[in-house]
């Protein structure tokens, strides 16, 4: 069965080029426009979470801690998919639960370069 995996991300372009990148290999792939909508779409089998830092609604951090809440997502992985390259921030989410961290622009081999080293 393919790993599946949630895309977070108020950017519909951003969403849909991770979207396309990761069924491309094979992914099942659902997305979420922020951290309120993702945290409503969390049920069921979920094996990783990429996601946006600065969203609507609710941000990348408030996601992460609510994911981190729920018991059946308590341990997966979330990385975080931002123009955020400060080391506040990086700290900030890592405290929050952050499994790892890609700076865009990013390309579609670092993106998967990360996802299967995660998913391992």
């Amino acid at each position: 069965m393919a790993k599946r995996i949630m895309t977070v991300d108020d950017s519909a372009s951003v969403r849909q080029m991770v979207a396309m990148t990761l069924k491309k290999e094979g992914y099942d792939v659902i997305e979420a426009s922020d951290g309120k909508d993702a945290l409503s779409k969390m049920s069921g089998t979920i094996d990783m979470v990429i996601t946006d830092l600065n969203m609507p609604n609710l941000d990348g951090i408030g996601l992460i801690k609510g994911i981190r809440a729920q018991a059946a997502y308590k341990f997966i992985p979330v990385v975080m998919l931002t123009t955020e390259s400060q080391a506040g921030k990086k700290a900030e989410g890592k405290s929050a639960g952050a499994t790892g961290w890609i700076v865009k622009p990013f390309t579609p081999d670092q993106l998967l370069a990360v996802v299967k080293k995660v998913l391992r």
